[in-house]
Parts: structure tokens; sequence; C-alpha cells
């Protein structure tokens, strides 16, 4: 019998508390919808749009493109 939980991915505070658990991303017509729970507790649904995908790649610099794109090799 093995017991295998769903994945999720845990976002962190500056003390690595956990923020938000995110239990499912999908698409939904032209959206990026997340679901998960903030604090462990309070159920929560994001929608992540390509207008606001767009603002977000403007707070990006070239060092951190790098880094997200290495991020998935990194030990941690």
């Amino acid at each position: 019998m093995t017991n295998s939980k769903p994945p999720v991915m845990k976002i962190l505070d500056a003390q690595d508390k956990e923020l938000m658990t995110v239990r499912k991303i999908a698409r939904e017509g032209n959206a990026l919808i997340i679901r998960g729970k903030i604090f462990g507790a309070m159920p929560m649904v994001a929608k992540l749009t390509p207008a606001e995908a767009r603002a977000a790649l403007k707070l990006l610099d070239w060092r951190t493109i790098l880094f997200l794109l290495t991020i998935l090799f990194r030990r941690g």
C-alpha cells in the first residue's frame, strides 16, 4: 500500500513560515488559475491574466531571469 500524497508547492515568508500551499495550477481560458490555502486554513483562488503576467515580467532584471531559468537545477 503506497501513501502517495498529491503534489503541493509551498510559498514561504522570509522566516521560512508557510504563507500559502498551492494545490493546483490550471489554465482557464487565457488566464492561469492558482488554487490553494493561505496560512494552511483559508481557501484561495488566484487568477493571473496575460496583462498581469506581462506586468510581472517588467519587474524582473536579467540576473533574476537567469536565476529563474536555473532554479530547477539547484539544490535546496
